[in-house]
């Protein structure tokens, strides 16, 4: 029954068997990188943290810095270096390296600036864990996570991209908010890109198990489309309104990224929207990472799900496959 619930992406290789101490490596100790580092060390993920960076002093800096809180901590080898041999053996490696967004830029701009950074990060990792599972989290993340699995070479289950994930957790808590309810009560996706051809997925919104558009037409309670889509807009807005106000965002996306590790080292096969190889599904014929909601376990991504479109939302989902692919057929990989 499973299968019908899940299909797998093409080229996808087993779980990687182990036995030993799990290792996360953290690539990047600006705000993102140190935020996912810290919400990985208290939600006792790992038994050993890797952080890699190229301004020595800064790494040093923060290691010495988590090491000083030992004893608040669960027990955790944490080490440092600008040498990736330092990373061997990692089973996910976070990448958060990469050029800041700056007030008012769209990810997609992002994208030649971040192109050849990855050049020297990816297939350095991989030489010395070739069994681990890339999680990508620099924007414009889609992109990038493409970028990742072209120079990585490992099966396309095992690179992913922290996509919507926080834009969901964004969506849901909007929603909760307006309908007085816990955000935990919500099932609501954004999918798609990351950023503002993302497509919010109305059709499928639940709160408690209760279908809230189909309840909303069968009470014959009369509702705008408008209103709708100003609150998917929210959610686009809502991380350039953090990087005005705060120059950056890092504590939601740091939570976010260390929730799909969590799913991944644990082999919880929860369902996250995450960005995956996305062809030949809902209608997609490129080669492009872009956000569905998708089963997470040891082996990386173990599947898709089998979720209902509307023709609409359909539509707006190639359209930000398109969007993503205008960019991405200029790189020359």
């Amino acid at each position: 029954m499973a299968g019908a619930f899940f299909k797998s992406i093409h080229s996808a290789a087993p779980p990687s068997p182990t036995t030993r101490n799990t290792k996360i490596t953290v690539v990047g100790v600006g705000n993102v990188g140190m935020a996912v580092a810290q919400t990985i060390l208290t939600q006792e993920l790992t038994q050993e943290l890797a952080l890699v960076d190229i301004q020595a002093d800064k790494l040093r800096g923060e290691m010495l810095d988590l090491q000083h809180a030992a004893a608040f901590l669960p027990r955790t080898n944490i080490v440092a270096g600008t040498d990736y041999a330092i990373t061997a053996g990692s089973d996910i490696c976070v990448i958060t390296a990469g050029a800041r967004q700056r007030d008012g830029e769209s990810r997609l701009n992002l994208v030649e600036r971040n192109f050849h950074l990855f050049k020297s990060i990816v297939p350095q990792l991989v030489k010395y864990s070739p069994d681990t599972i890339l999680l990508v989290v620099s924007n414009p993340v889609d992109i990038l996570t493409y970028i990742a699995w072209k120079l990585s070479g490992l099966p396309s289950n095992k690179v992913m991209g922290s996509g919507t994930n926080l834009d969901s957790s964004r969506f849901r808590f909007m929603i909760a908010d307006h309908l007085d309810v816990n955000a935990q009560d919500v099932q609501a996706y954004i999918i798609g890109e990351h950023g503002d051809s993302s497509v919010a997925l109305w059709s499928s919104i639940s709160v408690g198990g209760v279908p809230v558009l189909s309840f909303l037409d069968k009470q014959e309670i009369p509702y705008e489309k408008e209103h709708l889509e100003a609150i998917h807009q929210s959610v686009v807005n809502s991380a350039y309104e953090v990087i005005k106000l705060k120059g950056y965002t890092s504590w939601a996306i740091g939570y976010s990224t260390a929730n799909l590790v969590k799913s991944v080292i644990r082999n919880q096969r929860r369902v996250h929207p995450v960005s995956v190889m996305a062809k030949d599904f809902h209608g997609i014929e490129e080669e492009v990472f872009l956000s569905l909601p998708a089963q997470l376990g040891r082996g990386g991504i173990l599947g898709v799900a089998s979720i209902h479109l509307t023709e609409e939302e359909t539509h707006s989902l190639k359209m930000s496959a398109e969007a993503i692919f205008e960019v991405q057929k200029h790189l020359h990989i």
